[in-house]
């Protein structure tokens, strides 16, 4: 799950928000009082959530948003007059709000970059078995082909229909055709 940087203006209220996502099982990766602490720690982490007010000594939260990578997502926390003029982009929790706002809100980005991260590493490995994958679907085609004399959309359909009937993707049905043929 992704990290969660808190920067307030006030020390205090920050200390306070950490505590409260910590007794919810979110733990705070780090307090900073700078944009420049914010970047220098989003730097060293793969994904997170960052929680902070409208402005720090040294820049702007439109100017963090811009230097924050896609995987961060920013979290505003400021007066009700200050909403309007948030960025596009930003997550924003007027003051005061209750704390299961806070929570609930951090909940909610984490599960999304969790989501996205899961996404991204199931899209990977099914690049990764795309050829050996196919190997096995053409060789189970093949032989259904061969065998009860299909013609090459036949066969391929064949594999698909079974694979959507059994729950199994169509690398592993071809695989199960494969090993039936051996088996005979």
């Amino acid at each position: 799950m992704g990290s969660i940087i808190i920067a307030l203006p006030k020390l205090n209220d920050s200390k306070k928000i950490s505590a409260l996502l910590g007794r919810y099982g979110l733990e705070t990766f780090a307090i900073c009082s700078a944009a420049a602490s914010v970047l220098s720690n989003v730097n060293q982490l793969e994904s997170g959530v960052v929680i902070c007010g409208h402005s720090f000594p040294d820049m702007h939260s439109k100017e963090l948003l811009t230097y924050l990578p896609d995987n961060f997502a920013l979290v505003l926390m400021t007066s009700r007059e200050n909403l309007s003029r948030c960025p596009d982009g930003v997550v924003t929790l007027a003051m005061p709000c209750k704390s299961s706002d806070i929570v609930n809100t951090v909940n909610m980005i984490l599960e999304q970059q969790s989501l996205k991260i899961k996404k991204k590493i199931e899209e990977q490995k099914g690049r990764k078995r795309g050829e050996h994958g196919k190997n096995y679907v053409n060789n189970a085609k093949l032989l259904l082909m061969e065998r009860n004399n299909m013609t090459e959309p036949e066969a391929y359909h064949y594999i698909q229909k079974c694979s959507m009937d059994s729950g199994n993707t169509m690398v592993e049905t071809a695989q199960m055709i494969l090993y039936m043929a051996v088996a005979d």
